[in-house]
């Protein structure tokens, strides 16, 4: 294992993961995702874990999937139209599956693929400054991993699906896309002091707690409805604006991510003012 996921143990019982690409904002590239579900499932069958952390290094949570090019994929997925989309929600199912409490830490930017990889997770503490998006619905398709609707609502789903805006921490909460909001300073600590408090309850105890609750979401139909999104996800990317759009990632992913965010005046265009 290369140095893509650092693993600590800040306190009795409890695994912190951290996202270590810090100068490319964490980007989710496949040979960093591949270290994590084998850190996760580690932590997972080791019997002193209890409970799980998962945080970015640097300035930000993750910006998303890695553009620029993301290798070979870390698990097998069913090919043909939509298999990426497959593959991601496969990907966030199998953390939703593993028996232990999984915490996300979230600061700074929290994009497209980094907001998916937050949710995957049990529980999600914010930065109240954080800021949560998915810029891709502009130029490029639908979520992927349509959580929004699930945990939003549908009024609030269907704005950040027609203008790909950021949220911030505090708009999180109320939304429910996150449980509580932190300045940044105390967001580190309020998450560790959690993760020790949940720590306290007997294991196999609070696994089944936590699978009690994942069973009452997938008898709504949240499994099946997300997975039935992967093929608008699919549909999306034969849209003449997604093919242009390809074709200006291919030629360089920052001026393509300046252009589709120069209208809107946010995400890195708001970084230059």
């Amino acid at each position: 294992m290369s140095d893509l996921i650092l693993a600590d143990d800040p306190a009795p019982h409890v695994r912190r993961l951290t996202l270590n690409r810090p100068e490319k904002r964490n980007a989710l590239s496949n040979a960093l995702r591949g270290e994590l579900f084998a850190a996760l499932e580690a932590a997972d069958k080791d019997p002193e874990v209890r409970v799980i952390i998962l945080r970015g290094a640097g300035k930000c949570f993750s910006s998303g999937y890695d553009l620029a090019g993301t290798g070979a994929l870390p698990f097998h997925t069913a090919g043909a139209q939509g298999s990426w989309a497959r593959h991601v929600v496969e990907g966030c199912f199998r953390m939703w599956d593993l028996a232990k409490p999984i915490i996300a830490q979230v600061h700074g930017w929290c994009l497209a693929g980094g907001s998916e990889l937050a949710v995957a997770c049990d529980l999600v503490y914010v930065a109240e400054d954080a800021q949560i998006g998915y810029p891709p619905v502009r130029t490029m398709s639908p979520p992927d991993n349509h959580y929004h609707v699930w945990l939003m609502g549908m009024r609030a789903a269907m704005e950040q699906m027609l203008t790909g805006d950021a949220i911030d921490g505090k708009e999180a909460v109320r939304l429910g896309f996150a449980n509580r909001a932190f300045p940044v300073d105390d967001l580190e600590a309020a998450v560790l002091e959690m993760a020790e408090r949940i720590a306290k309850v007997d294991p196999e105890l609070a696994q089944l707690n936590k699978r009690l609750v994942h069973r009452q979401m997938e008898a709504m139909g949240m499994r099946a409805g997300i997975r039935a999104g992967t093929d608008l996800h699919a549909l999306g990317w034969h849209t003449g604006a997604s093919r242009a759009y390809s074709a200006e990632l291919r030629a360089g992913v920052t001026q393509a991510l300046s252009k589709r965010d120069g209208a809107f005046g946010d995400y890195r265009e708001k970084e230059k003012g």
